[in-house]
């Protein structure tokens, strides 16, 4: 098969994989995500403590039984015994991969030393991938950034010390955390990682087309690509990676019918799962993606955000798919 990547025994049908994104990858968006063909989709970043208290909210972000593809969970924290722990009630609820986050820049992350601020402190950061690998059956992953600030790249040096300790694959996000999402990814941090390490390496970073997807791959010579912000409102740009990546023609983008299709589906099992209100408020953000670019899309925004209720919702969504119809 083609671009196949292999973590451990697990097999992914591509390379082209979605990032664990926190507040956005829950289940209705991975069901999305899903049927666009990805090799590996990601929960949303999961605290290790409040997983092992057994936090309700933290026990539904792992909600991914009989999800249609492998779903990696993503794990936070700082202690190796808490996260091995973690890692195993994770592998209990039938996660395929362990990814251990070693690149969330957010300041309340920081500074309880995890995420990012692992980083700095390499000796720590391996135990814990020596210990979550010790605990469970599944392979485990870790996701990094270039360094923690342009005085500190260190993600090579990172990379080479927890695939020594039993990582079977790696994320390199080309930036430093000190630059959060601003500026460019350095994808040749990607490049030198992926030279230096034998397990697979999958770069992220200002992927937003398909030829983005193409042209960063093989510059950095990686195993695959992680999708982030240029998914939000836009799974499809997973299957027109892929496709490229396996030298097929492009999908053509979607229909306005075929975005208010999927809007409408996803609104349905967020309010179906978190009921209505809540899942009104979550979709929310969703919805603005998904439009953007459109015409009138930031009054569409505003009325959005005054909805209600799901019948004035779905209402509002059918008029501007009129809207636009009749513009196009």
């Amino acid at each position: 098969m083609k671009n196949q990547v292999k973590i451990g025994d697990v097999i992914l049908a591509n390379n082209v994989i979605t990032a664990p994104m926190a507040g956005i990858t829950d289940r209705p968006f991975r069901e999305e995500l899903h049927k666009m063909g990805p090799g590996l989709v990601f929960t949303e970043m999961i605290s290790d403590k409040a997983l092992t208290y057994k936090n309700c909210n933290t026990l539904a972000l792992l909600d991914i039984k009989g999800e249609e593809g492998p779903v990696a969970v993503q794990l936070c924290g700082s202690e190796p015994q808490v996260m091995s722990r973690a890692a195993q009630i994770a592998e209990e609820m039938g996660a395929a991969i362990i990814d251990i986050n070693m690149g969330c820049p957010a300041p309340k992350i920081i500074k309880n030393g995890e995420g990012a601020a692992l980083m700095l402190d390499e000796e720590m950061a391996t135990e814990i991938v020596k210990q979550v690998v010790r605990a469970v059956r599944i392979p485990v992953t870790v996701k990094m950034r270039a360094g923690f600030s342009q005085a500190n790249i260190n993600a090579t040096s990172l990379a080479q010390k927890v695939e020594a300790a039993g990582a079977a694959a790696i994320t390199v996000h080309g930036r430093t955390r000190d630059q959060f999402y601003h500026g460019l990814a350095d994808w040749q941090v990607v490049q030198k990682v992926a030279a230096k390490v034998s397990v697979p390496v999958f770069g992220n970073g200002d992927i937003y087309e398909a030829q983005d997807a193409l042209g960063k791959l093989q510059m950095a010579g990686c195993a695959g690509v992680m999708l982030g912000r240029g998914i939000q409102g836009n799974p499809w740009l997973v299957q027109q990676i892929a496709a490229v990546m396996q030298k097929n023609p492009e999908p053509a983008k979607p229909s306005i019918s075929e975005i208010m299709l999927t809007i409408k589906r996803q609104l349905g099992r967020e309010v179906e799962l978190d009921g209505e209100e809540r899942g009104i408020r979550k979709m929310r953000k969703h919805i603005a993606w998904y439009i953007k670019g459109y015409r009138n899309a930031a009054l569409m925004r505003n009325k959005i955000n005054q909805a209600q209720n799901l019948p004035e919702l779905l209402a509002m969504l059918t008029a501007y798919e009129q809207e636009l119809q009749q513009v196009n």
